[in-house]
């Protein structure tokens, strides 16, 4: 599907001119990608690149363009259990067109950062920086579902949250490496910043970029670090959690074992004490007797501080 744009008073706006200044290509069918390579002569591998989200980010100038493969996070879907995956987008810039190609559907130009766009290295750049942004926003969201699964895991008694727990720390793998090699296309665009035309704000906002980019990377850590040392503790608060059930249900054993003992013995068909015929009392003397015994054992429980 592909959807063009304009830039019109500082902002990105949708359009149908042929000559459009933005165009997006979003999980290109064979024709587009045809067109792609044979009309704009983007390389087949590159393109493929774009679509391939185990790609790492990175830089390459050809003759009439120049390719960035970006890293940033999939939408998240409650199908997929707890995993966050990565995505690759490819921004091909030529000298007065940018050519997005991206995997899945987006609002790709919503947001605070495409205002005060002057040019399509404008958009190229806030297109980068919306990437680190999306992955704050999903630290955010890693952070507050393993806050709530932790809350879980202090009453469960089953593996199920704790492998939860797992797979988000495999997410948070995935977003580390993917924020670093955004990290490395960075600094080649401030090494290589005359060959891709950046001057100015641009560079100051190319910055900023960097620095967002590294305390995104910082947050990732952060939270994969805690996830991984803290794995062992709650593993074990599980464990804890089902022997503290299992010793619980061994004391009701014993608590209902000794009763039954008192009220088995009056029971064998032999010549006992309290005979019903002698004292109609008799039944209530057993079952006090089986109360009396029942509590005793809880006391010496109590007593010993087994419960």
């Amino acid at each position: 599907m592909q959807k063009k744009y304009t830039l019109h008073d500082g902002r990105v706006v949708q359009t149908t001119d042929r000559d459009a200044q933005v165009v997006v290509y979003v999980d290109p069918g064979a024709d587009e990608k045809r067109h792609l390579i044979d009309d704009l002569e983007i390389d087949e591998h590159t393109l493929a690149s774009a679509l391939d989200p185990d790609e790492l980010s990175r830089l390459e100038f050809e003759p009439e363009h120049i390719a960035l493969i970006v890293k940033l996070p999939r939408n998240y879907s409650s199908e997929e259990e707890f995993v966050f995956r990565v995505t690759s987008m490819g921004l091909f810039l030529f000298e007065d067109r940018l050519i997005v190609v991206v995997h899945e559907r987006d609002p790709v130009f919503e947001g605070k950062p495409f205002v005060g766009v002057q040019s399509v290295i404008d958009v190229m750049l806030r297109l980068i920086y919306r990437s680190i942004f999306h992955f704050l926003q999903h630290l955010k969201t890693v952070n507050m579902v393993s806050e709530e699964l932790e809350q879980k895991i202090n009453a469960s008694m089953e593996n199920r949250y704790l492998i939860n727990l797992f797979t988000l720390e495999k997410s948070l793998v995935y977003y580390l490496n993917a924020v670093h090699t955004n990290g490395v296309l960075i600094v080649k665009l401030k090494t290589y910043q005359s060959r891709v035309g950046l001057v100015g704000e641009q560079l100051e906002f190319l910055d900023d970029i960097m620095v967002e980019n590294e305390q995104c990377y910082k947050l990732a850590e952060i939270y994969s670090n805690v996830l991984s040392s803290m794995m062992d503790a709650r593993a074990s608060i599980v464990n804890n959690n089902l022997n503290m059930l299992m010793k619980t249900l061994n004391i009701i054993t014993i608590g209902i074992m000794v009763p039954t003992f008192v009220v088995s013995v009056f029971s064998m068909n032999v010549p006992i004490p309290w005979d019903w015929k002698a004292d109609p009392r008799s039944f209530w003397y057993i079952v006090a007797l089986g109360a009396v015994s029942a509590t005793g054992v809880m006391m010496f429980w109590r007593y010993k501080k087994f419960w």
